[in-house]
């Protein structure tokens, strides 16, 4: 930390712009995979916990709007404190509820999807602002391998803390440690510098900017189309790992699997990945993710789980650090993009989550008029065109 601090500010931000991004991903991927196993456990219901991930992406998407206004008046660390209030107070309520978690699972939902929504939308801000074209991949590398080395060891360790204890007692450790994360990542947002925006905040002229940009029009389309892949993805494998494995200690493992081939996957595609060939990346990465999701609608056993969990593990890097990247510079491009960064990325996110929140309307219409458990594998068959379709539209962005 001390060695963070000495460094000129634009270092020193950027480096604990990673590190609160490090508290984040440790504290989400320790407990969030097992919020929706709790409720799961609870509540034995599809729908549960259809409604909680529905309430959560629903409100990010308001929470992005509003942070987005709030942003152009005051500064966006406190924003970004703002959050990482919300986030724990989330977890706070989930240890206060206990096995009642389930009868408040919308409210539950409501309050990470405002905490999500405030955290994000200033991480983005201050990730946009703080880096450079030069450095955007690099960060990104740093930052993904970050999220994939937490999504390793966070669920192995949370199922096996919860394996060896009592139900529940493992899962008042795993939330209690959770919140202490959170609370670091407060802390820590106390010594990024003070920015802020002048001028009002003008979303029409983003929407505008779409029908004029081709560019800016392929990556709102790719975001709702990721949207559209990750909003049941996101809660619908953990459960389905669970619902076959029937062990915590056996969804951690899946995790430690996925995150571990990421993190080994991030480092190298940092190194390697120049400005020239990120196209192919993402293509590689896209058609990978696809072909993944063929083998998890086979996947009768859990020795098939953990194959697709290595393959998917050795595509998302492939797929997103050149992705985001790419997203950065479309915008960077774009028309008044200094004056209008908020606006970008506000649009950019209501994209994302309205992909998410259709996909989950789909999945709770499906739950209702078929047999879930039967008509699933063809749901994820359906759902997992997204990253794939996304890649083929990211070819056609020019940038020079």
């Amino acid at each position: 930390m001390l060695l963070i601090l000495k460094k000129n500010q634009t270092e020193r931000d950027l480096y604990l712009l990673l590190l609160v991004g490090c508290f984040y991903f440790v504290g989400t991927f320790l407990s969030n995979t097992f919020v929706n196993v709790l409720l799961w456990k609870q509540s034995e219901s599809f729908l549960t916990i259809a409604y909680y991930n529905l309430s959560i992406y629903f409100m990010q998407l308001l929470s992005f709007y509003y942070a987005g206004i709030l942003a152009k008046k005051i500064d966006r660390t406190i924003l970004l404190r703002l959050g990482v209030i919300f986030l724990a107070v989330f977890y706070l309520s989930v240890l206060l509820l206990a096995e009642q978690s389930s009868q408040y699972s919308i409210v539950l939902g409501m309050l990470l999807g405002v905490g999500a929504g405030f955290y994000w939308l200033s991480y983005n801000v201050l990730t946009f602002e703080i880096t450079e074209p030069e450095t955007r991949d690099f960060f990104n590398g740093v930052l993904g391998s970050m999220q994939s080395f937490a999504g390793m060891i966070g669920p192995f360790l949370a199922g096996y803390i919860i394996s060896k204890l009592n139900n529940s007692t493992g899962y008042f450790v795993i939330f209690s440690i959770s919140f202490i994360m959170f609370l670091l990542a407060i802390f820590l947002t106390w010594y990024i510098q003070k920015r802020r925006v002048s001028g009002k905040f003008k979303i029409r002229e983003i929407f505008i900017e779409k029908k004029q940009n081709q560019n800016w029009n392929i990556v709102l389309v790719s975001h709702f189309l990721q949207g559209f892949r990750e909003g049941v993805f996101l809660f619908a494998i953990s459960i389905w790992v669970f619902r076959i494995s029937d062990s915590e200690l056996s969804l951690g493992l899946f995790h430690f699997i996925l995150s571990g081939t990421s993190f080994v996957i991030y480092i190298l595609v940092t190194k390697k990945i120049k400005y020239h060939n990120r196209k192919k990346m993402i293509l590689i990465g896209g058609i990978l993710i696809y072909l993944s999701t063929t083998i998890l609608i086979f996947a009768d056993n859990f020795l098939l789980l953990l194959f697709y969990a290595g393959i998917i593990g050795l595509s998302y890097p492939l797929f997103t650090v050149p992705y985001i990247s790419m997203t950065y510079d479309v915008i960077g491009k774009a028309r008044s993009a200094k004056a209008f960064r908020i606006e970008y990325l506000v649009v950019r996110e209501m994209f994302l989550n309205s992909g998410r929140i259709i996909s989950i309307l789909i999945f709770i219409g499906m739950v209702y008029l078929t047999d879930a458990i039967k008509t699933m594998p063809v749901l994820f068959l359906i759902l997992g065109l997204g990253h794939t379709i996304v890649a083929f539209l990211m070819q056609k962005i020019r940038l020079d």
